[in-house]
């Protein structure tokens, strides 16, 4: 697992451009099953054999989001659930952004 996890989520005020070219690639190679979306976010369909266990996925994420200060959205349905985030201070992508996927990817394991 990256070592993004063992970070935090530092609040974006705005004022720093999105991550792109070589750094963005680096953070998403430490996150290979997230996808990268136009630069913009980033995104992943988590499956479960059923509703209570994707909900109960659902309500940790929340918690972990909580935790962290950072919120992604959610989207939930029977047997799966998928996140994307983005710092929506800047419109794109932070460190913030894959440190959270990190610690959702934690969550899930």
């Amino acid at each position: 697992m990256s070592d993004l996890a063992s970070k935090n989520c530092v609040p974006c005020r705005g004022g720093v451009p999105p991550l792109a070219g070589k750094e963005l690639q680096h953070l998403s190679e430490q996150l290979p099953d997230w996808k990268v979306i136009d630069g913009h976010h980033i995104t992943r369909l988590f499956k479960f054999p059923d509703f209570r266990q994707a909900l109960a996925f659902v309500n940790k994420v929340g918690e972990v989001a909580e935790e962290q200060g950072h919120h992604p959205d959610i989207l939930l349905a029977w047997g799966k659930a998928e996140v994307t985030t983005w710092t929506h201070a800047i419109n794109g992508l932070t460190e913030s952004d894959f440190i959270l996927a990190a610690k959702i990817d934690r969550a899930y394991s």
